[in-house]
């Protein structure tokens, strides 16, 4: 029988994800971690599309981890994640149960299964005054010119952009002997692939649902809280321009045109970080995410109790 130490299951923004991760470990007895680079915030709840209920099975609540670590304003990142993650594995293990890795912030996943070694980076004054007016096109311009591991996907604001900018130049000038050792792990990699057209069907209805269930006054709240502007839109998608609305600087109709056009802008990237993935060496078998879930569920099943 193959063995593995994990079981990951990836995909783009309303592609399902959550829902599946819950239908397999309910039926092997595993517990999820969740690797989204947004769900780690406290109190950002609609906006990130947290989904609890989806973590109930039969009236049985899969255990989840890695959401709702974080306070809003902090800037979480792939070193504080990787150092996370690897406590809440080990802590499922010792327990005798599996871990099911699920998400789509492909950086955290790869850092993950690829056991990257990575050192947490200071800020850099002099760096950023040097780039602070760069618009955002040529800071992903640049970007591209690194060969190192760098969120792509997630890079959708100028403070965001920079700070990869940043990680990069860390890496490119410092030997990896403050880094942590991360151990190698034997994954099912999975995959959910949703066809164009009905990825962004599914997009457009979560967004109106988004904003029906209180996404306006979440980040109205936030913002009551103490935190400024640009904290929230630091954060990209929902909180930039639900942010630009309510603080008067897009209408209502500017935010949702601008906010949908985004998100299907950023489930591509999710995509395209997924396929270089597979070519990083991270093979991934990918499901029909058209199919039931209980379907995929039991595809998952038995990919896992395959003979070799």
């Amino acid at each position: 029988m193959l063995t593995y130490d994990l079981i990951t299951l990836l995909g783009p923004t309303a592609s399902g994800k959550t829902r599946l991760a819950a239908q397999v470990a309910d039926a092997v007895n595993a517990e999820i971690v969740s690797a989204d680079s947004r769900q780690v915030y406290r109190r950002m709840d609609i906006g990130t599309g947290k989904d609890l209920a989806d973590y109930v099975i039969a009236g049985r609540a899969v255990a989840h981890h890695l959401i709702d670590v974080a306070e809003p304003g902090d800037k979480y990142n792939v070193f504080e994640y990787q150092r996370d993650f690897l406590h809440a594995y080990e802590d499922i293990h010792r327990r005798g149960k599996q871990v099911l890795l699920c998400g789509g912030t492909g950086m955290y996943i790869e850092a993950v299964l690829k056991g990257y070694r990575l050192a947490p980076v200071p800020e850099n004054a002099a760096l950023r005054t040097e780039l602070e007016h760069c618009s955002l096109e040529e800071l992903t311009e640049r970007l591209r010119t690194y060969k190192t591991l760098h969120n792509t996907t997630d890079v959708d604001t100028v403070k965001r952009a920079v700070r990869a900018i940043e990680i990069e130049e860390y890496y490119r000038t410092h030997v990896d002997t403050e880094a942590s050792v991360f151990p190698s792990l034997r994954s099912l990699t999975v995959g959910i692939s949703v066809d164009r057209e009905a990825r962004r069907r599914r997009i457009s209805e979560r967004l109106r649902d988004r904003l029906a269930e209180g996404l306006v006054e979440e980040v109205q709240a936030l913002l009551d809280s103490g935190l400024t502007p640009d904290d929230l839109i630091y954060y990209g998608l929902e909180y930039r321009y639900v942010t630009l609305y309510v603080t008067g600087q897009l209408t209502y109709d500017e935010m949702f045109r601008q906010l949908e056009t985004a998100i299907h802008q950023f489930a591509k990237r999710q995509m395209t970080w997924f396929r270089g993935m597979e070519r990083r060496g991270c093979p991934i078998r990918w499901l029909d995410g058209s199919r039931p879930t209980e379907e995929n569920a039991e595809i998952i099943c038995e990919w896992l109790n395959e003979k070799e």
